[in-house]
C-alpha cells in the first residue's frame, strides 16, 4: 500500500537539489560536495545520506535492493526498504543481479555490478583526513593543495606500532590520482571492487551533509607503501560451511555446542544463490 506522500517522500525541489549535488560529485570523482541534508523519518547515523540519494534518484521502473553488513534482512535494511516501497510502490528484491539501485551499509555485493546499476553507500564519516585534522577549513585546504602527508604519516605510525596498517575498514583510497577518499566502512576486501567498477558508486553522509562519487571505470587505488603493499582480509583454506564458496568475504563464527569455528558467506543473498545453484554442501553442516 502506497502512503499519501509525494513520490519517493521528498518534494521535487529537494530531489533537484540533491541531484545537482550528485551530478557535481560525479563530475569531480572523490570530491566531497556539500548539500542541504533533509530531515528524515529515521535518525541520522542510520543511513540518511544514502537514503536521500536513493529517494532522489529512484524512478517508477527501478528495482531496489538494500543490504546492511551483508544481510538483506537486518532491521536497518528492512525499514529502509519499507519506507522506499511505501512511498514509491516500486519492486524490491534480494537478488543483486535484478536490482537497478543497491543501497548498502558496510559491504559491496559479491556479484560483480554492471553499468546499468547504481550502488549507494551509506557513510558515517566522509572526511578521510578527520582523524588527524579536526578543522573543516583545513581539510578543504589540504584537499585543494593535494597535501596528504598526514594520511601517509598515519599509516606509517600504524606500521611502526603494529607491523602493518591497522585500518580494518574504511581504508583510504586515492581516486583518479587526485583526491584521497573515504570508501565508507567497507572491509579492505571490498576496496578492490571500487577500482574501475562498471557501476556508478555514490556515497552519502546525511549527518555530515556530504555527497561524493566514483563514476564507472574510475581508477581507485588503496593507499599503501611500496615495501608494505595493501593487503585484504585472507580466507585462504576456508570455504563457506553452507554453500562451499571460496574467494569471498566471510564471517568467522563459533559453535558453542561443538566448540568449533566455521566460516560463512557474509553476503547472505550470494550465499543463498550459490546454494540454489549448486545445492549447497552436506546437510549435516
Amino acid at each position: 500500500m502506497q502512503l499519501n506522500y509525494n513520490f519517493a517522500f521528498f518534494d521535487e525541489g529537494s530531489k533537484r537539489e540533491i541531484r545537482r549535488a550528485t551530478l557535481k560529485a560525479i563530475a569531480i570523482p572523490g570530491y566531497q560536495v556539500p548539500f542541504a541534508s533533509r530531515e528524515m523519518p529515521i535518525a541520522r547515523g542510520w543511513g540518511t545520506g544514502g537514503l536521500q540519494l536513493t529517494l532522489s534518484l529512484i524512478g517508477k521502473n527501478d528495482i531496489l535492493k538494500v543490504i546492511d553488513q551483508g544481510s538483506d534482512e537486518s532491521v536497518n535494511a528492512v525499514n529502509i526498504k519499507k519506507l522506499v516501497s511505501d512511498t514509491t510502490g516500486i519492486e524490491v528484491t534480494d537478488e543483486t543481479e535484478r536490482a537497478t539501485i543497491i543501497q548498502s551499509r558496510h559491504r559491496i555485493p559479491e556479484v560483480s555490478l554492471t553499468n546499468e546499476q547504481i550502488l549507494v553507500l551509506q557513510v558515517p564519516l566522509p572526511e578521510p583526513l578527520r582523524l588527524y585534522e579536526p578543522s573543516e577549513f583545513e581539510t578543504k585546504r589540504l584537499h585543494a593543495e593535494k597535501e596528504y602527508s598526514g594520511a601517509w604519516v598515519m599509516l606509517f605510525e600504524q606500521i611502526m606500532k603494529y607491523g602493518t596498517t591497522a585500518t580494518n575498514a574504511d581504508h583510504p583510497v586515492m581516486v583518479q590520482d587526485r583526491y584521497v577518499m573515504a570508501p565508507s566502512p567497507i572491509p579492505r576486501f571490498d576496496n578492490q571492487k571500487i577500482h574501475r567498477s562498471e557501476a556508478l558508486i555514490l556515497l552519502g553522509a546525511g549527518r555530515e551533509k556530504k555527497i561524493y562519487a566514483v563514476p564507472p571505470y574510475t581508477d581507485v587505488e588503496s593507499l599503501a607503501f611500496e615495501d608494505f603493499p595493501f593487503e585484504v582480509e585472507s580466507f585462504d583454506n576456508h570455504c563457506c560451511h553452507l554453500c562451499g564458496s571460496t574467494g569471498v568475504f566471510m564471517d568467522e563464527l563459533f559453535d558453542n555446542e561443538s566448540g568449533e569455528t566455521y566460516y560463512q558467506c557474509n553476503d547472505t543473498s550470494y550465499c543463498l544463490s550459490q546454494m540454489n545453484d549448486g545445492g549447497g554442501r552436506n546437510e549435516q553442516l
